[in-house]
């Protein structure tokens, strides 16, 4: 693994994460326009040519009999395991919703009322793994929300969907499980087809193309994020057990073969042993082809002078996913102000939030964590503004608002107002 011996030199590693691959923008304009157009027709055609999957309206949606069949393959240890992730997460998420705040004082009423959606897309990957974790991280937020109807979709593989992604699906009480992956899934959501719902949000993680076409198709349905390859940055000192943080880097290195793992640390000797311990750990990795891959072109070692420099760096990058590894971590998280999210201390690694702990794993990339937030139940959530004024306040401000419409040419306007002033002397 390679060591820098500061950020300048590594700025290559520091400058990747952007959506503008044209060729590909253009190609996905294609995918979506067709499906626009011709609904399922194209969107079979194809989950056809890049799945494999021959699909019609009475297969697209995973049924009845495959769910059933899907509880019998998977084991009853995960399950299990699965039902507790899903009552931490769900849980998390139903104690962090909006709140309606709705105010009167002095025959004024302002506020806001707080709604759901009315339908939700979630978009689950599955090209180099079933990432039944993110059925949960998806789903999850949307159901606490109070969304009536959650359509899930996910890419089958010659019409074979994972069991395990089934059963995490069934678990999370989704309305319906789509065969249906890539920008094609994307569209159907966005538009709707005659076997797929048109949606009012659309949210989840998936490769460029997915990517690319949630912002194509942003505008038409609300989105959560943009959100590209996988990525973690941990600031770690001396102090921490460089099995661990090996173990961390490689936790999002093993991914895909564009994920970025990166280590800040202020102890040159701790760099050294975590890079050999990260080579002895790649060689055990089954993904280990992935895993160096993503290390070679988007990873390594950074050093830097100190915990400052390393959080001032943090919020330059805005990671995905940021391990503060240090004697000092509660401190030095007062500094970060950009980032999915953050994971604090030895004993916190950054696959205890992508499964288990509650809070959730689909997180802003490619520094977008700038402006972009974690998803959360919030997504599926909208503010309408709330507003009523007694007869007595509106005669006490009424004036005002005249005053204020006259100002801007709007002679309608102000009559709304001034009829009502004249008509209550």
């Amino acid at each position: 693994m390679r060591i820098f011996k500061d950020a300048a030199s590594a700025a290559d590693v520091l400058k990747r994460g952007r959506f503008d691959d044209a060729s590909r923008a253009a190609a996905v304009r294609e995918i979506v326009q067709a499906v626009k157009v011709r609904g399922d027709e194209a969107l079979f055609a194809y989950c056809e040519k890049f799945d494999g999957s021959a699909l019609n309206a009475q297969t697209v949606a995973v049924s009845a009999e495959e769910i059933a069949a899907a509880y019998k393959e998977v084991d009853e240890k995960l399950l299990t395991s699965l039902k507790k992730a899903v009552k931490n997460v769900y849980e998390y998420h139903a104690r962090s919703l909006m709140k309606e705040d709705v105010r009167t004082v002095n025959g004024r009423t302002t506020g806001y009322a707080v709604r759901p959606v009315q339908r939700a897309g979630i978009y689950v990957p599955g090209g180099t793994a079933p990432l039944v974790s993110s059925v949960l991280m998806g789903v999850l937020p949307a159901k606490a929300a109070g969304v009536a109807e959650i359509y899930v979709c996910t890419p089958a593989k010659n019409g074979k969907v994972s069991p395990a992604v089934i059963v995490a699906a069934a678990e999370c009480g989704v309305t319906k499980l789509f065969k249906a992956g890539g920008a094609q899934a994307i569209a159907a959501l966005a538009y709707g087809t005659q076997s797929i719902p048109k949606v009012d949000v659309i949210a989840g993680p998936g490769n460029i193309y997915v990517t690319l076409a949630k912002k194509e198709v942003y505008g038409e349905v609300g989105i959560d994020m943009l959100a590209g390859p996988s990525e973690i940055l941990i600031i770690a000192d001396g102090t921490q057990n460089p099995v661990y943080v090996a173990a961390d880097m490689l936790s999002q290195a093993e991914h895909d073969k564009l994920a970025r793992a990166i280590l800040l640390t202020f102890d040159e000797e701790f760099a050294q042993k975590v890079a050999a311990e990260a080579e002895r750990q790649l060689s055990l990795l089954p993904r280990s082809d992935i895993a160096r891959c993503a290390l070679d072109s988007a990873g390594g070692i950074i050093l830097v002078k100190d915990g400052k420099e390393a959080c001032a760096l943090a919020n330059e990058i805005a990671p995905e996913h940021l391990e503060i590894a240090t004697a000092d971590c509660e401190e030095l998280l007062k500094e970060i102000r950009n980032a999915g999210a953050v994971f604090l201390g030895s004993y916190t690694p950054e696959p205890v939030g992508d499964y288990f702990a509650g809070p959730d794993h689909i997180l802003p990339t490619g520094g977008t964590a700038r402006f972009f937030e974690v998803l959360n139940a919030d997504i599926f959530l909208r503010k309408m503004s709330v507003i009523r004024y007694s007869k007595e306040a509106i005669l006490e401000d009424g004036a005002d608002i005249v005053r204020l419409a006259e100002s801007e040419g709007l002679s309608a306007h102000a009559n709304a107002v001034r009829v009502r002033l004249e008509g209550e002397k």
